[in-house]
């Protein structure tokens, strides 16, 4: 068994910050950090209905639809953004409220979360087939469709790998999402 991955089965269901939800965490950083310490941290939310998205101040986020007809997010009240093509990542601010109208049924996302204040984050996607070395700020790999090959063993759709300086390779079909987080200068 390999600690560089994580299986969709063991992502465990929790309740969104607010209540209205529910998510899977993949991974954070620091792995013993709380919501509110720490530096990154990624999921993937169920949504089914048309609740207001939980309020993280500081942070920034990124959202890409995995999977559903997606939803009309509204921020503040005026901005308004249609996630409703998959495997498009879409930032905004943590702070913002944001309401959601469902172009249908149920959804789920991917989510990037990233402290704005110590870190960069963006997620990236990459398709295969073919051989993908990752970037030195990579944090995290989520397939989120077809079949790919790491050194630390293979990986199914919805499973995710915390990458070193080996290559995964993605077959035929397969698409993943890169996460890619890079410390802020803390100097300055």
């Amino acid at each position: 068994m390999s600690f560089h991955i994580i299986r969709a089965v063991d992502m465990q269901p929790q309740p969104w910050k607010n209540g209205m939800g529910v998510t899977r965490e993949v991974a954070r950083f620091p792995t013993d950090a709380g919501s509110d310490d720490f530096v990154w941290r990624i999921s993937v939310a169920e949504v089914n209905s048309a609740a207001p998205f939980s309020i993280f101040p500081g942070i920034d986020r990124q959202i890409v639809l995995l999977d559903g007809d997606g939803f009309t997010m509204t921020l503040d009240g005026k901005q308004q953004h249609a996630l409703t093509t998959p495997l498009e990542p879409f930032a905004f601010p943590g702070e913002s409220q944001v309401d959601v109208a469902m172009a249908g049924g149920a959804t789920r996302d991917f989510n990037l979360m990233v402290r704005r204040a110590q870190a960069s984050g963006r997620v990236e996607v990459i398709a295969g087939p073919g051989s993908h070395v990752m970037p030195s700020d990579a944090v995290l790999v989520f397939l989120a469709s077809g079949s790919a090959d790491t050194l630390d063993g293979p990986l199914s759709v919805g499973d995710a790998w915390q990458p070193d300086t080996s290559p995964i390779e993605l077959h035929e079909g397969a698409v993943a999402l890169v996460a890619r987080v890079a410390p802020r200068d803390q100097t300055a």
